[in-house]
């Protein structure tokens, strides 16, 4: 683990967020606080993505629900 001052941190932000994804490492300020930061781990799912309702529906009942609601305003 490394320990870098909020100074070194500002300056050197870019170099320290790709150690992030080898180690830990902490940002001190000068009152005490320390940070640490992790990196987040990307979504592989599409956010089109919705759970299954368990209903047996197919892609033309769906497409004529949309074409009859449209219709109707």
């Amino acid at each position: 683990m490394k320990i870098y001052t909020y100074s070194q941190a500002r300056e050197k932000l870019a170099d320290i967020l790709e150690e992030f994804k080898k180690e830990e490492i902490v940002i001190r300020r000068r009152k005490g606080d320390m940070f640490s930061i992790v990196p987040k781990t990307p979504s592989r799912r599409s956010p089109f993505d919705v759970p299954n309702l368990g209903k047996r529906i197919f892609r033309k009942e769906i497409l004529e629900a949309i074409r009859e609601s449209r219709e109707r305003t």
